[in-house]
């Protein structure tokens, strides 16, 4: 077994505790980047989509996975980032402006949105955004002077310094652009985490409380995690709708914000890991359901099939493994780490409960 001695607040906080972790996710971001070289470009198109899942999983991870905040509308947020990156491309701004002010004005809506919202607790605030979700449908619908309506727009190409991102003749520079994206918003993730504010989510996602008690600003810290959570969601939705090239109404719907939260929970709840785990069952899972229905069922579409799977699997995670994936892995390598002295009693599962339903 490995142990890390941590003799410096430095060393508590550093982003990877030795030279072997940072080793190790050095050699997975040079497969990564080479991932175009080793795959055709069918497969380099799921990859791609993978990481605009990942992007926006991330968005949701932060506020219900670090802040303990459910959130069942996030779906919004991705549209809001899309149509106003997408607008503001029309407009005549630059794709890296643009997609950078989708992000900051996606923020700034959530945070405002956050400061009646993040009033309500639990179930309360899951019904307010769930509303939040099926409302920017309709406002999709009736604005659709700007949206386009229910017949949708169609995404202006991506350029950058010259070079023209296209995913079906350049589908290898779409990849690297959605790998940058990625990379970057994982590195702002985990340094939020090592911030005075992160630390603040946490302590208010444990007990809301303790966190008053330790003068923890419980309404600004809930504002400020919506607001940076929205902010990554949208980055995520502009990507999306870019990538997609044609979208509408329906591309940002109610069913989106479901395998958002369906992703997190399957991929590990709390973990940055979680959220890409989640991100590869939440993309290849139809394509697998495709592959099955053709090979069983001779090419027969069945109805609702692929929403039943997916709300199965989020149940089955939730009752016999509610760390997801990236959990399982943890107890599988803790158990071979104390092979032969590991006992099954190790991992008794704990009454579950929301954790900031602990005191109020």
């Amino acid at each position: 077994m490995r142990f890390h001695f941590k003799t410096s607040y430095d060393t508590d906080i550093d982003l990877f505790p030795d030279w072997g972790k940072r080793g190790l996710y050095l050699a997975l971001l040079a497969l990564a980047a080479g991932l175009p070289f080793l795959i055709n470009d069918f497969y380099l198109g799921e990859a791609t989509n993978v990481l605009i899942w990942a992007v926006a999983g991330l968005g949701l991870m932060l506020l219900t996975g670090q802040t303990g905040q459910v959130s069942l509308g996030h779906s919004a947020f991705m549209a809001l980032g899309c149509y106003t990156c997408v607008l503001l491309m029309e407009a005549g701004a630059p794709f890296v402006v643009a997609f950078v002010l989708a992000g900051l004005i996606t923020g700034v809506v959530g945070a405002a949105i956050a400061v009646p919202a993040l009033r309500l607790h639990g179930v309360y605030l899951a019904i307010a955004t769930l509303a939040l979700a099926i409302l920017a449908d309709d406002l999709i619908v009736l604005l659709a002077p700007w949206t386009g309506g229910v017949n949708g727009k169609y995404a202006p190409a991506v350029t950058i310094l010259g070079l023209q991102f296209n995913r079906w003749s350049n589908p290898a520079a779409w990849y690297w652009l959605a790998l940058v994206v990625v990379v970057l918003v994982t590195w702002a993730y985990r340094n939020i985490l090592r911030t005075p504010l992160g630390r603040s989510f946490a302590a208010v996602r444990d007990s809301e409380i303790s966190a008053q008690a330790m003068g923890v600003d419980v309404a600004r810290t809930k504002t400020m995690a919506f607001g940076l959570s929205c902010a990554i969601t949208g980055l995520g939705g502009a990507l999306m709708g870019l990538f997609s090239e044609v979208f509408n109404n329906e591309t940002f719907g109610f069913l989106i914000s479901i395998q958002l939260v369906m992703m997190i929970v399957v991929g590990g709840l709390g973990f940055i890991h979680g959220a890409f785990l989640g991100a590869i069952v939440i993309s290849f899972l139809p394509q697998l359901l495709s592959i099955v229905t053709d090979t069983l069922g001779r090419g027969v579409a069945i109805p609702g099939l692929e929403s039943a799977v997916f709300g199965g699997l989020l149940i089955l995670f939730i009752l016999f493994e509610p760390m997801g994936l990236y959990g399982r892995w943890l107890k599988i390598r803790v158990w071979l780490e104390l092979f032969p002295f590991a006992r099954k009693d190790m991992f008794r599962r704990q009454k579950s409960y929301l954790k900031t339903e602990r005191l109020r």
